[in-house]
């Protein structure tokens, strides 16, 4: 795992062990940052259930304020806190150790894009989704890794869905705020 591009472009990232990591790959990450790569620069990032923290870092690494990782896993709090460090974002990081649910009713911060990519068939995206939505910036994204096999909801609060895009057995669901004029 490596940081595709930007200012930390080849850093290689930790990730965590065991049969139940699966890390966004390559492909699927340039393919949501091609989507959204005019919507990164200056915006502030929530990579909920952050795992090692790829995306965010991805995120800041190409011209991102900030990004606040949350993950509820002790272990993945540490592999995050390294590779925050190794690609040099220690100003620009926020760590949460939090279930998805807590911080988002606790947070008084609002984000302009969020990764959602829990544990698949756990039933925790369509929750997460529409807790984030309240989180989020009036011109805001949120992007959903998930199963292809999981169809997820056409609106999740103000937000509604734009775009689904398929890569093997993954599948990427962005939404927008509805007030907004989808391109």
């Amino acid at each position: 795992m490596r940081v595709i591009t930007g200012i930390a472009r080849g850093r290689k990232l930790e990730t965590l062990s065991g049969n139940d990591v699966r890390p966004t790959t390559d492909k699927v990450k340039e393919a949501i940052f091609s989507s959204i790569q005019f919507d990164i620069e200056g915006r502030r990032i929530l990579d909920l259930f952050a795992g090692s923290g790829q995306l965010g870092i991805e995120a800041l690494s190409r011209g991102a304020e900030c990004a606040t990782f949350v993950d509820l896993n002790t272990e993945a709090i540490r592999v995050i806190e390294r590779n925050v460090k190794a690609t040099g974002f220690l100003e620009e990081a926020r760590i949460v150790r939090a279930d998805y649910f807590s911080f988002c009713a606790s947070t008084r911060d609002s984000f302009d894009i969020a990764f959602l990519d829990p544990p698949y068939r756990e039933g925790l995206l369509e929750k997460a989704l529409n807790s984030v939505s309240g989180i989020m910036s009036d011109y805001g994204i949120i992007i959903c890794e998930h199963p292809t096999d999981i169809e997820l909801p056409e609106n999740a609060g103000a937000f509604k869905k734009y775009k689904c895009a398929r890569y093997g057995k993954i599948a990427v669901s962005f939404y927008r705020n509805e007030r907004e004029e989808i391109e």
